[in-house]
């Protein structure tokens, strides 16, 4: 997740405040989580810095106005031309695991019962939030969470192609 290609995204469709871009951010983030204000601070200078933002004035409550430079536009149409790359590897419960299995962990099925166990908890308040998107008519925001759910369900399959391979070694 980037809060630099966030707040250029969200400064595309118009000028926003600080506060507003913190809103914005989490929007776009969906289910990940909160965004530190600070972080779009700090962030907005060096946007600033690098021409790609610029303070355009105050709004009606003397907050600092922020808009995007038409360098701003062209870095964030590269960035979302350029493809992602998969890093599987560096998941952390994918490393955790791996950590476990080279040192021949003896807690390796509890481990991955309990992660199981939250895999499972995050599956079904997931199904709930999507279905109440799909009502909302918040299409964008189910289909994160459909894609969210499908990487979940995944994860719960390498743990049960690993708990299948490993049946006696537990």
């Amino acid at each position: 997740m980037s809060v630099k290609y966030g707040i250029l995204t969200s400064l595309c469709q118009q000028q926003h405040h600080g506060y507003e871009l913190k809103l914005e951010l989490e929007s776009l983030l969906g289910i990940k989580g909160k965004i530190n204000p600070g972080q779009i601070y700090t962030t907005l200078d060096r946007l600033i810095r690098d021409q790609l933002v610029t303070a355009v004035g105050i709004d009606d409550q003397d907050r600092k106005l922020y808009d995007v430079t038409e360098e701003g536009r062209q870095e964030l149409e590269s960035w979302l031309l350029a493809p992602v790359p998969y890093h599987a590897v560096k998941d952390d419960f994918h490393f955790k695991w791996g950590c476990a299995r080279k040192i021949r962990f003896h807690h390796e099925k509890e481990m991955l019962q309990q992660q199981k166990a939250v895999i499972m908890k995050d599956v079904m308040e997931l199904t709930k939030l999507k279905t109440e998107c799909l009502v909302q008519g918040d299409e964008s925001r189910y289909l994160l969470i459909s894609g969210t759910l499908l990487h979940l369900e995944a994860d719960l399959n390498w743990i049960h192609q690993i708990e299948h391979r490993s049946g006696a070694s537990f």
